[in-house]
């Protein structure tokens, strides 16, 4: 699998099993630097950073082994940068953006140290191993499932590791998951479908793992939330899904909403089956994840008015922005995910003259706030983020429901 070209944040995420400005800790105010602020945070420092003229650190700050200045904690950042295709690419952007973070940071007293895993369960074992000799306090990466495994057996109960992968499997405590997981989409789209009538729910999702993990956090989601699943279909991806199709069909009558979890490449043929066998998706509220948040699915008109859950994306422009002028490129979608875990620690760090990163420091129960909005890691190792519901329309994703900027 590959990642997406296109800066749509799923198409990353979904490829790579990945997975604001500022960020800030809920219940202190504790300003972690960059561009912007949590509404109910302090302002941010002025002048605003991000945008001046001063040298970024060096490319790889803190190479293996380097010592670091006097009173700098070394941070160590696990990538597969030389990973071939676009793991390559999407690893050496999301670097630019961890080494942004620091840029933007005021004063941050740390030592970035950044290691290449190639994309490998031993390169990531070998990588943390040396992270830990070297004396770092705190693991950032990887990207891949496979990779966050094997680091999690070098680091657990000695640093806490903030990885990258979307695959819930690999978190725990000690092992938290940054990156944007599944499950909270799908939470997020259901509990607003409820809120606005929808009870009766079908579903129509692809036959692989995306959509095994979509699927359970469904029947799970509607559940709670007092609402009833009248069918769940699968299809083949890249097959005729014709059969199935008209399985939904037969439940149609019965249902308010209609659930589709694919990308944008596949959505509109899977609606074509959906239309073929009888479906009107203008009957039905169709509901999605952060996958539709891409130009096909805007430019669909049988999509159109279709609800799904993603980031508001105000925060990651405002960084692509940013990235822009330092890099003279756009970064990909998940590079938000590097510049936020750098900009957290670097933050837990200064709040405390250094010193150690512990679970109880990333458990804070009132979250964080960054540049895709407030998040917060549970004792799992998974975390929650606060999401806005989308319509969408022909101009693209209108917010029909604002993100939440606080946990209640």
């Amino acid at each position: 699998m590959t990642v997406a070209k296109a800066p749509t944040r799923r198409g990353v995420v979904r490829v790579l099993g990945l997975g604001g400005t500022a960020l800030v800790a809920g219940c202190a105010g504790l300003d972690l630097g960059g561009g912007g602020r949590s509404p109910d945070a302090p302002p941010a420092p002025s002048p605003t950073p991000g945008v001046s003229a001063e040298p970024l650190p060096p490319p790889g700050a803190g190479p293996g082994g380097a010592p670091g200045a006097p009173g700098q904690t070394r941070v160590t950042l696990i990538l597969p940068l030389s990973a071939g295709g676009n793991a390559g690419a999407a690893a050496q952007s999301m670097k630019n953006a961890a080494e942004l973070a620091l840029a933007e940071f005021n004063n941050p007293d740390v030592l970035l140290d950044v290691k290449d895993d190639a994309g490998t369960a031993q390169g990531a074992q070998a990588a943390a191993r040396q992270a830990l000799d070297e004396g770092a306090v705190v693991i950032l990466g990887p990207l891949f499932a496979h990779a966050v495994g094997a680091t999690a057996q070098v680091a657990r109960g000695k640093v806490p590791v903030i990885a990258f992968s979307t695959d819930a499997n690999v978190a725990s405590r000690g092992v938290y998951l940054l990156s944007f997981l599944p499950e909270s989409d799908v939470d997020r789209i259901v509990e607003y479908a409820v809120s606005q009538g929808k009870r009766s729910m079908a579903a129509f999702l692809p036959d692989n793992p995306y959509g095994s993990v979509v699927e359970a956090a469904f029947k799970q989601a509607v559940s709670r939330k007092g609402g009833r699943v009248t069918a769940i279909e699968r299809y083949k991806p890249g097959e005729a899904a014709q059969g199935p199709a008209r399985q939904v069909a037969d439940v149609a009558s019965r249902s308010d909403a209609l659930f589709l979890a694919d990308s944008g490449e596949a959505l509109p043929r899977v609606v074509q089956a959906l239309q073929g066998a009888g479906v009107d998706p203008k009957r039905l509220q169709l509901l999605g994840t952060g996958l539709w948040d891409d130009q096909r699915v805007f430019s669909d008109p049988a999509l159109d008015g279709g609800w799904f859950a993603a980031p508001d994306s105000a925060g990651f422009r405002g960084f692509a922005g940013r990235y822009r002028i330092r890099y003279g490129q756009d970064p990909v979608r998940t590079a938000t995910l590097a510049y936020d875990a750098v900009a957290l620690v670097a933050a837990l760090l200064k709040s405390q003259g250094g010193g150690r990163i512990t679970d109880e420091m990333l458990l804070n129960p009132s979250g964080f706030a960054g540049i895709d909005g407030v998040f917060r890691f549970r004792q799992d190792g998974t975390n929650q983020r606060g999401l806005a519901v989308l319509k969408v329309t022909t101009a693209g994703g209108e917010v029909v429901s604002a993100a939440p900027r606080t946990f209640g």
